[in-house]
């Protein structure tokens, strides 16, 4: 019998396939502010009691909300993380919130030497507070907040959080909470204010919150532009805010919006319109300035026949991060809404676009657009552009657009080939980029202020 033969098991080497989540990112931190500083706040601009409770409530909103991570969907462009949250103070209560002059190009009026009004606020300060004597006889309102609060309580309690709700965020219970200045224009039923209406809202220092809140009832109509700037700062500083914008049925508003922050500025907003039965709004936004902005901007066209147009430009340089969301709300049937966002990027500059039209059930000939337009001037700039669509009706017209693109050569070639320096082709091929959105600016004061800023990010920027 012979022994059988064995064959040598087989052995292979193992291999272990480890998996690890990766790792979640850290909250930033929470403003070092408590309870306390609200009430000193509220005793120092000499709230009244239904005021006060506003505020209280809205600080606890604030305090129930965690900060947003890069885990929040519409915060996972835009990390928060790198700012000082921890060592914020509140300008309005530490004295160092008006020890810069407004500029005095911002003081220009707008149109020849005339104007409706104007309000300018350093600070939380008042310094110009002007409406034409014709326009207070037909009971138009333009002034700023506190002494709205005071005086125009009624109208106040009846339209604040119309449109901005401090439950759509934490930065809006924020604002709402420690509001330091702000403007209150109210235009009555079927009154048309002809010149155009101009506030500044000028916030240095380390932290300014601001709110503006616009109605205009049955049939007014207007023109109004705010702006919203700081000085250039070493020290980093914040600003939040809340734009509320209440259009009653048969009104028209043509608003400009001005952001000419500091560098160092970190700026969160949440704005948002409310337009009634065939009402009409012109909307424009410029971002020139800030070290980051994340804006929160909405149109609900609530009324049938309802029209909206939003008009968008901003121009990055350096390390600047501008994140726009847009929100397009068709609740009623024959409503129009066209949305336009153009930006040009350059050095390690960022921005982020994220829109979408919703269109509710029943909104029937919902007639809906928007499009972001991208010009990334360096290797190293970045453009984010994400648009959406969400309908729940059959019968309607939605279209969207994005692009994201570079200088055209073929155009600077033209240019050069006629004897035009490169440097100035570019500025140019720039300026016609941006032209859509200029002529939809009234004034040519403003949009010549603009054009300058955008010579002069495209001077001093080097080529990433």
């Amino acid at each position: 019998m012979t022994d059988a033969i064995v064959a040598p098991k087989p052995t292979y080497a193992r291999t272990v396939i480890a998996t690890r989540r990766k790792a979640e990112p850290a909250a930033p931190a929470e403003l070092k502010l408590t309870v306390e500083d609200v009430k000193a706040l509220s005793k120092k601009k000499k709230d009244p009691a239904w005021l006060v409770k506003k505020r209280l409530t809205a600080w606890k909103s604030y305090q129930a909300t965690p900060m947003p991570t890069l885990n929040d969907e519409v915060w996972r462009r835009t990390d928060l993380r790198q700012f000082k949250w921890a060592q914020t103070k509140l300008s309005a209560l530490n004295g160092n919130g008006r020890t810069k002059a407004v500029p005095a190009a911002f003081l220009k009026p707008l149109a020849g030497k005339e104007q409706g009004g104007q309000l300018v606020i350093n600070g939380g300060r008042i310094e110009v507070r002007e409406l034409s004597a014709t326009l207070k006889r037909k009971g138009v309102i333009f002034t700023d907040f506190q002494t709205a609060a005071a005086k125009h309580e009624k109208l106040l309690k009846k339209y604040l959080n119309r449109a901005v709700k401090i439950s759509e965020g934490k930065f809006a219970a924020l604002a709402e909470a420690l509001t330091d200045g702000g403007v209150f224009l109210y235009i009555p039923k079927n009154v048309e204010v002809e010149l155009p209406l101009h506030s500044i809202a000028w916030v240095p220092g380390a932290s300014h919150f601001t709110r503006v809140l616009v109605v205009l009832e049955e049939g007014a109509s207007a023109t109004y532009v705010h702006e919203l700037g700081s000085p250039d700062s070493k020290a980093e500083n914040l600003h939040a805010g809340i734009v509320e914008l209440v259009l009653g049925k048969k009104s028209n508003l043509k608003f400009v919006e001005l952001q000419s922050l500091g560098l160092n500025t970190w700026h969160i907003s949440h704005e948002r319109a409310k337009i009634g039965r065939d009402a009409k709004l012109d909307w424009v936004f410029d971002a020139i300035g800030s070290r980051l902005t994340k804006n929160f901007s909405e149109i609900d066209l609530d009324g049938e026949g309802a029209w909206c147009r939003m008009s968008g430009f901003y121009f990055g340089e350096g390390n600047q991060h501008l994140d726009h969301d847009t929100q397009q709300n068709h609740n009623a049937p024959h409503t129009t809404s066209d949305l336009l966002f153009k930006g040009a990027l350059r050095d390690q500059s960022r921005s982020v676009w994220q829109g979408m039209i919703y269109v509710a059930p029943g909104a029937q000939k919902t007639d809906g657009y928007q499009a972001n337009r991208n010009l990334v001037l360096s290797k190293s700039a970045r453009a984010d552009s994400i648009p959406g669509l969400e309908i729940l009706a059959d019968d309607v017209r939605c279209t969207h657009g994005a692009t994201v693109g570079q200088l055209e050569q073929e155009h600077i070639f033209y240019l050069m080939s006629r004897g035009v320096p490169r440097e100035e082709a570019e500025k140019v091929v720039v300026d016609g980029f941006f032209d859509p959105i200029m002529q939809r600016i009234p004034f040519e004061g403003v949009i010549a202020r603009l054009k300058k800023d955008i010579e002069k990010k495209m001077g001093r920027s080097g080529r990433g």
